[in-house]
Formats: C-alpha cells, structure tokens, sequence
C-alpha cells in the first residue's frame, strides 16, 4: 500500500476488512509502545497507549467514512467537503490526557516522555486510521527505537547529590576518592560537617556528582554502605 493509498480511498467507504485491519494495526503498535512504559512502571502503560491509538484510529476511519459517504450521496455533485476538523482535534486533545501523566517528585518533573509517546501514538493512530498504514508502522518503530536504545547509546550525565557520613577522615576520604574516580564519577563541589564526639569526630560530606549515564546509582549507595568506616550514605534533593 503506497501512502497515497489512504488519499484515494477517501472517495469510497471502506470495506469492513479494510476497518479491521486498520483497527488492528493501531492495536499491535499502541501495545508495541505500551509494553515499554509498562515495564518501565510509568503513569500509562500498555492499555493506555492501545486505547490512544485505536480511539484515534477510529476518529480517523470516522472521518474517512464521513466523507466518503456524503461524496457517495451527492453522486458528484460540487459539494465542498471539509476535512481534517475531526482528527485536529485528536491532536490538541490528547495533550489533557498526556499532562495526567506529568508530576513533581522531589522537585523534578517526570512523566514528560509517557507523555510525549502519549501524543506521538494517537498521531500513529490517526495516520493508520486514514489508511497510512506503512507510515504509521514505520513511525512506531522510531518511537520503539527512541524510548528503548536511544538512551542505552547516548549516555548523558547525571547530576546527583549524594550524603556520606563517616568516621576515620583520613582513610575514608581516600577511599572515597578513590572510589569515585575509578567509576569515573567527578566531584563537582562537596560540603563538609564536623562533629565532636567522646567516641571520635563524625564527619558529613555533601558531595555534587557528576555521573556517567551507565552507572549504576542504587550500586554506588550498596557499595559505599558496605565500608566499616561509613555510617550512613543518603541521596539528597538538587
């Protein structure tokens, strides 16, 4: 099917297998794309992205049939036809189910990409809808792409904040450093307490980190609380 297929059937009702197969197209893609925020545990999963898509799948096929019907009735006659009002309304409506997924935690947003594949599979789903079937396949795919590898080949760092409490300064602050820079972590900027004890100084380092993409955060707070001279390791907010 060439994508000027949809275009040239816009003249004709569908048949009821053309409308199934359009319906299951969007179905496959929106759970294609669900499947990853699903395991990911984001707001919208899988039967949020299927419905999205099939829901503007069937605005589509809606429209379509619309017009090819009253073209059929008037059997050729000058009638202007107007077409595009329905599904543009997909388009911008899509975005108050999108922005249910976006929150604040911790002073940082998130949701914004469950959004963002939100939008982009009710576009998929209007494109398959209106019989573009190889462009919407093909632009699921990219989403697939873009949601699942692109953040395993662009490695972008991170910035955390990262609280250390510990005994022996001398010993543990090497191992600290030692530590850092063989995981390739750099130390933007770190703040120090001291408190006198009867039993020995407690020290508290607030480090500013750097990360690589491909470390590990949860694995850097399990291996530094293993060490004996570290009492307490504690993320904290930007």
């Amino acid at each position: 099917m060439s994508v000027f297929d949809g275009l040239a059937e816009f003249g004709r009702p569908l048949t009821l297998g053309m409308l199934l197969l359009r319906i299951g197209v969007a179905v496959v893609i929106g759970a294609a794309i669900g499947i990853d925020r699903e395991i990911k545990s984001r707001p919208a999963g899988m039967r949020t992205h299927v419905l999205v898509c099939v829901g503007a799948a069937l605005v589509s096929l809606i429209e379509h049939q619309t017009v090819a019907c009253v073209l059929e009735l008037n059997q050729g006659s000058m009638i202007g036809v107007s077409m595009g009002r329905i599904t543009a309304g997909v388009v911008s409506g899509v975005g108050f189910l999108g922005a249910g997924t976006i929150f604040m935690s911790e002073r940082k947003i998130s949701g914004l990409t469950t959004a963002a594949s939100l939008w982009c599979t009710a576009c998929i789903g209007l494109a398959v809808g209106s019989g573009f079937i190889a462009m919407g396949v093909a632009a699921g795919a990219i989403v697939l792409v873009v949601l699942g590898l692109m953040q395993r080949i662009v490695h972008v760092n991170t910035y955390k904040r990262l609280e250390v409490q510990f005994v022996h300064r001398t010993q543990t602050l090497a191992f600290l450093s030692e530590y850092f820079m063989n995981m390739g972590i750099k130390i933007l900027d770190v703040d120090f307490h001291a408190e006198n004890r009867p039993e020995g100084n407690l020290y508290t380092n607030l480090y500013m980190l750097s990360m690589p993409g491909h470390t590990n955060y949860v694995d850097i707070i399990g291996t530094l609380s293993e060490h004996p001279n570290i009492l307490s390791v504690r993320t904290r907010n930007l």
